[in-house]
């Protein structure tokens, strides 16, 4: 089945599915900041840094650790948003945006809790 764009179903499908693509994509980006503060952190006990430089990069590793909930909070939220207009538009299963959907909310998958 052709997709027609001026459907505005599609629309709204497209709209939720790249929600979520962003929402993964900022969480994935915030966990790999976190890791790469983390170990600027230790580089910088290993070199004997001055304590308020230690806690300087402490403080920045907390507001990491903060983004993260929140990040996950707004994925559940979206993919949730995205699972009932799929549910509520199964007429459009054989359509590519549907089927596109589906694969990232899988993809969103592992990085939801």
């Amino acid at each position: 089945m052709t997709s027609d764009i001026s459907d505005p179903r599609i629309k709204n499908l497209k709209i939720k599915t790249g929600v979520v693509k962003r929402i993964t994509k900022e969480k994935i980006s915030y966990e790999k900041e976190l890791e790469k503060e983390k170990e600027r952190l230790q580089k910088q006990k290993d070199a004997g840094e001055d304590e308020h430089v230690l806690r300087k990069q402490e403080e920045i590793i907390q507001e990491c650790l903060q983004m993260i909930p929140d990040s996950v909070r707004r994925l559940n939220s979206a993919v949730t948003d995205l699972h009932n207009s799929l549910d509520a538009e199964k007429d459009l299963e054989e359509i590519e945006e549907y089927q596109i959907a589906l694969l990232s909310i899988a993809a969103a998958e592992p990085h939801l809790a």
